[in-house]
């Protein structure tokens, strides 16, 4: 009788540890991404960064980032403004669906690196008024067009943004991009 608990005990645990691998197997599948493998490229310096001008893809969105204007107190208009805490930084980009259906393009998946690996992440408020006149905020781009927008960071004053990883979605891998 107790060598037939331990049989069912070892027969759990070992179907335990089946449906966690597969998890994680499925976790890496829907991200597209297993985490490992771009940790690795990264420390390795693998990862290949793109410059200005320089269309590059993640997921279903090719990104071309146009300029960087840093040194803003405030973006908005007279009615609708969001002022900084320390300055803001604006990307301007171009976000082109290759995929083939419409998909929306989120600012606040969009992050930006500083100097010492400082890490920022995108000031979703100040991103739609600083596109007050785009059609860039929560509208679909369908297969083939494209939108141009500027994402928008709250940095420090007197800091500086060095690259900024770009992401067709939440779950996406990311793309980075060297500012100067």
């Amino acid at each position: 009788m107790a060598r037939l608990k331990i049989r069912w005990t070892m027969l759990g645990i070992a179907g335990a540890l089946v449906m966690i691998c597969c998890g994680g197997g499925l976790v890496a599948y829907v991200t597209g991404d297993s985490g490992d493998t771009r940790a690795a490229e990264e420390a390795n310096g693998r990862v290949s960064v793109a410059t200005l001008g320089v269309p590059v893809r993640d997921g279903l969105f090719e990104f071309t980032v146009h300029s960087v204007r840093c040194g803003e107190s405030k973006v908005g208009s007279d009615y609708l403004s969001k002022t900084a805490q320390g300055q803001f930084c604006l990307v301007n980009l171009q976000v082109k669906n290759i995929g083939k259906e419409a998909r929306t393009f989120d600012f606040g998946n969009q992050q930006a690196f500083g100097e010492e690996n400082t890490k920022y992440s995108s000031d979703g408020a100040a991103s739609l008024y600083a596109n007050d006149q785009s059609e860039a905020f929560l509208n679909e781009i369908n297969p083939g067009n494209a939108i141009t927008a500027d994402v928008v960071f709250d940095i420090g004053k007197g800091a500086k943004l060095l690259a900024v990883e770009l992401h067709d979605s939440a779950f996406s891998g990311g793309v980075k991009v060297r500012l100067g």
